[in-house]
C-alpha cells in the first residue's frame, strides 16, 4: 500500500515510524536517497535483495517517510521512483499521559514534484 503524505489522512502510528527508523536497511535507503530513485537504482546502490528492498520501501511509504511517484519518460516506459518525504521528524511525549507522538515535517514541493504526483494520481485512476 502506498500512502500519500500530502493527502488528509491520519498520521502514521509513532511506533511504526520509530520501528522504520530503527531498521538498518530502511536507514540505508533513506541515506542513499539524496535524489529520487527507482527501486532498481536503489537496489544497485544499497545492494539489498529485491524482495527485502520492496518490503522496506512499502514500510517507509506507509509511515510517510518516503513518497512514491511516477517518473515520466519520453519513451513511454514510466517507472515508479521514491523520494524522502521529510525534512525533520520530532518525537514528543505527553508528560501526563505518556503518549508518544511523531511530527513529520515535509519539505516544500517543487512544481516538477507536484506534476509528478498529479501524474501518479491520474495513473491510479486509469
Amino acid at each position: 500500500m502506498v500512502r500519500d503524505p500530502y493527502a488528509s489522512e491520519d498520521p502514521p502510528e509513532p511506533s511504526a515510524v520509530l520501528q522504520a527508523l530503527a531498521d538498518d536497511d530502511a536507514r540505508e535507503i533513506l541515506q542513499t536517497l539524496t535524489e529520487p530513485m527507482t527501486a532498481q537504482e536503489l537496489q544497485n546502490e544499497c545492494e539489498i535483495p529485491e524482495s527485502t528492498l520492496y518490503r522496506k520501501l512499502d514500510m517507509l511509504t506507509s509511515t510517510d517517510l518516503l513518497t512514491q511517484q511516477t517518473r515520466i519518460r519520453r519513451d513511454g516506459h514510466h517507472a515508479n521512483e521514491y523520494a524522502v518525504a521529510f525534512s525533520a521528524i520530532t518525537v514528543t511525549r505527553d508528560t501526563e499521559t505518556g503518549y508518544l507522538g511523531v511530527d513529520i515535517v515535509a519539505p516544500a514541493r517543487t512544481a516538477d514534484e507536484r506534476l509528478a504526483q498529479l501524474w501518479t494520481e491520474v495513473g491510479k485512476e486509469v
